[in-house]
């Protein structure tokens, strides 16, 4: 909760005018991005009321209606004397404009590199005119360094399989694009449902976007996966307690 508050204090958020701080040039606006409740709370109880009174914050999480988060959102981009405003990334990690903030931090981390992605694009939407800084909490020697660790190998992987040879509509061919727009082309006419035919391992390629060659390039330049000892030492639940209880 030190850094946290810190990397506030740093943005001129919560900084007390009297306090002879002038290392802020202009005050940030902030999305702070939890992926529990739990963890909210404690932010809200243990950081801000006690040690950052001034700070004012807006806060959407599961437990706010569906039909009232709108509002939320709304009133947050609307008023620049809101600071703050706390969200899980379940919640509020996708399909919302929060172009009101310039900063995003992140106080926990996702399994899934792209939720985390989502998450730091709520800032970069149509209509944004700042520079969106991007932070992450991670404390040394935790599993928030494996969960850091898994989203590198998953980004790494996913860049790996999908280049751009492959990633837009610009590498398909003539017939592959006239096949999208084409509502009952190889379809039953009783369900709808697309008949099965037998493809070969070259047609499939094509539709990658990939030739042999370089599906078997793909397959070479991915990373090595590790055993399933491997797997089971490294993210033992009981060893990580016991370092713990140690400390």
């Amino acid at each position: 909760m030190f850094y946290c508050r810190q990397l506030l204090l740093d943005c001129g958020i919560g900084v007390d005018g009297a306090s002879g701080t002038e290392n802020v040039v202009s005050p940030h606006r902030a999305l702070v991005f939890c992926q529990l409740k739990g963890m909210l709370d404690i932010i809200e109880n243990d950081l801000l009321k006690p040690h950052l009174p001034r700070v004012t914050y807006l806060r959407l999480d599961g437990s706010v209606p569906a039909g009232s988060r709108h509002a939320i959102v709304q009133r947050y981009n609307a008023d620049p004397s809101i600071d703050l405003l706390l969200l899980t990334t379940q919640v509020g990690g996708l399909g919302l404009n929060l172009i009101g903030a310039d900063t995003v931090i992140f106080v926990e981390h996702d399994w899934n590199p792209m939720r985390d992605v989502q998450a730091m694009d709520r800032a970069h939407r149509i209509g944004q005119k700042r520079v969106v800084n991007v932070y992450r909490l991670i404390t040394r020697g935790t599993l928030e360094e494996k969960i850091m660790g898994l989203q590198k190998f998953k980004m790494m992987t996913a860049n790996t399989v999908i280049s751009q040879e492959n990633s837009s509509l610009l590498s398909m061919g003539t017939e592959q694009l006239l096949d999208l727009f084409s509502l009952d082309s190889g379809r039953n006419e009783v369900t709808g449902v697309p008949k099965r035919t037998k493809t070969n391992k070259a047609s499939t390629s094509q539709t990658l976007g990939i030739g042999t060659s370089g599906a078997k390039a793909v397959l070479e330049n991915l990373p090595e996966l590790w055993d399933d000892d491997q797997y089971e030492s490294e993210y033992d639940m009981s060893a990580f307690m016991s370092t713990l209880k140690k400390e």
